[in-house]
């Protein structure tokens, strides 16, 4: 079960490369609010793979038919990321909010948990990326072996993606001081675009497929 779990370890890194809009959420939020409101991105992110993971075992992919509602997955998740995109690039970060003493809000834990995981759950590219994960595995071990089979390679895959995540959220923490309200600012639009981007392409991509 070594091999298992380190092979779930390598998938892990692999997943964590990827420069998705989960990605450039991270980074922005710890640079705008700090390592703890990033890492509860982290968190939000890690309970949509567990989620997506477990939906994928139980047979989500027979339940929901891509072929049908590839669509309407697709407009749904690029419509959430536009949005989210749309707000980033409108904020004011933090800096530039205390130098026009515009009031600051105390946005709690669980509104950082959410956003992680709707930012990360709202792209159809991972559903499919995680039921066809799940798929090749099963065919790899027998029945008797199959649960812990996924328990354990996953879990070194979400534990690989969640400890790189709060790398990112420190790696964000410790630019931030090389940053202005100016440069944050710019941050923050680059990174709204950067989301509204992946929404649109999530949508065109349903189309020309």
């Amino acid at each position: 079960m070594i091999n298992t779990f380190f092979g779930g370890v390598l998938l892990g890194l692999i997943l964590s490369i990827t420069l998705g809009p989960a990605f450039f959420a991270i980074i922005q939020t710890s640079i705008d609010r700090g390592f703890k409101s990033a890492l509860y991105i982290a968190v939000g992110i890690s309970l949509s793979d567990i989620a997506l993971i477990a939906l994928s075992f139980l047979g989500i992919s027979h339940i929901i038919n891509f072929g049908n509602n590839q669509e309407l997955l697709g407009i749904a998740g690029g419509c959430i990321l536009i949005m989210f995109g749309v707000y980033t690039f409108l904020k004011k970060p933090e800096m530039l909010k205390q130098k026009l003493n515009i009031k600051t809000s105390n946005t709690n834990m669980l509104t950082y948990i959410g956003k992680g995981f709707l930012l990360n759950i709202a792209n159809p590219s991972l559903w499919i990326f995680w039921t066809g994960a799940v798929s090749l595995l099963s065919q790899q071990v027998t029945i008797d072996l199959l649960k812990i089979t996924i328990i354990t390679f996953f879990s070194g895959t979400v534990l690989t993606v969640f400890s790189l995540d709060i790398l990112k959220s420190y790696i964000g923490l410790k630019i931030k001081k090389y940053l202005n309200a100016r440069k944050q600012l710019y941050l923050n639009r680059a990174v709204g675009i950067s989301l509204v981007l992946f929404g649109i392409a999530l949508i065109f991509r349903i189309f020309v497929i």
